[in-house]
């Protein structure tokens, strides 16, 4: 049984525990916390013993087998906790793990942990057989547009609430960096206790710890967010951002966006072309389809020339400023 949504502390309460966990997702924090909540709730119903086993580099599989087959030195249960911290089992750790799913032991629960999968990881043999067997639970950082209600809903569990244009203070001083985010929340309970925020209790309070990165910007390009490219270019400035790698980002979008569009003028269907380019995020998909309406196939070829122009300023064979290049250009493409 597979959830996106379902808080594991949600499952947990309502459902018997089940024998096998598998957590996977680009947010660290919440796959940890969730390990936490699972590892509490076995200790709670009498799993005793815990065998933990990291798959690195010369992780021997059989290890797994021996697990699952000796017995708790205490008699009582036991939690197998299994980290794959690459996500990338191999073929005698993907058949290890099919087997372990097909027959798991009585009085063992097991804890499979993982990084971000891509699309065709989750489609192998191995974690279907694992994910069929259990519980497993992709632990995604909430996007930005419901960075407010994540936060508002961490203010909560702690007996506090915050005004809108607090939470959404928070969100633009902590995007992208979530254990931040839980430890700036966690300083606002200790700060000021119980009860409601005001935005001026949390500027005094929360620094900017926000990390920005290239994906972002990329992402604030397509769904026309003027304001958010102009911060997330400004962080990516302050902290060091090699011009290169952002033009390569923004010419890429850029390319990807006008043979799209030409895609379109000759008639095929937009799926089809995203499947050509390799577009398989979902939420990318979305973002594309509502940037393509607003972006005529001349106005495209005129951004990739402003690229071009950039390329020359960052090797030093014009004039000018990438950064306030960078913004001209990511302005021009978010103009409705």
């Amino acid at each position: 049984m597979s959830s996106r949504s379902d808080p594991v502390s949600a499952l947990l309460a309502r459902e018997p525990l089940a024998p096998l966990w598998l957590l996977h997702g680009n947010e660290p924090l919440l796959v940890l916390e969730a390990a936490d909540a699972i590892r509490a709730a076995a200790r709670a119903r009498g799993f005793e013993e815990r065998e933990t086993l990291v798959a690195g580099q010369g992780f021997r599989w059989d290890a797994l087998a021996l697990a699952a087959g000796n017995m708790s030195l205490f008699g009582g249960n036991k939690l197998i906790d299994l980290r794959i911290p690459n996500g990338k089992p191999g073929r005698d750790g993907g058949e290890a793990l099919q087997r372990h799913a097909r027959a798991l032991p009585e009085g063992t629960l097991t804890l499979v942990t993982l990084p971000e999968l891509d699309w065709a990881t989750r489609k192998t043999a191995w974690f279907t057989a694992l994910a069929q067997a259990g519980h497993a639970l992709e632990l995604n950082a909430p996007e930005r547009e419901r960075l407010p209600e994540w936060i508002a809903s961490r203010l909560a569990t702690q007996g506090q609430s915050a005004e809108r244009d607090a939470l959404v203070f928070i969100a633009d001083h902590v995007e992208g960096n979530l254990l931040a985010a839980h430890q700036e929340i966690r300083k606002l309970g200790l700060l000021h206790g119980e009860g409601k925020l005001n935005l001026e209790q949390v500027q005094d309070a929360v620094l900017n710890v926000a990390r920005y990165d290239i994906d972002k910007l990329r992402q604030a390009v397509l769904e026309g967010d003027p304001a958010r490219c102009a911060r997330l270019l400004d962080g990516l400035a302050g902290e060091g951002a090699a011009p290169p790698l952002v033009l390569w980002a923004l010419a890429n979008e850029i390319r990807t966006l006008a043979t799209l569009k030409s895609g379109q003028a000759a008639g095929q269907p937009l799926p089809a072309l995203l499947k050509a380019e390799r577009v398989f995020d979902e939420r990318r998909k979305q973002a594309i389809s509502r940037a393509l309406p607003r972006l005529g196939l001349g106005a495209l070829r005129a951004a990739l020339l402003h690229a071009a122009r950039i390329d020359r300023i960052i090797k030093g064979l014009a004039a000018g400023d990438p950064w306030d290049e960078f913004l001209q250009l990511s302005l021009r493409l978010v103009r409705r």
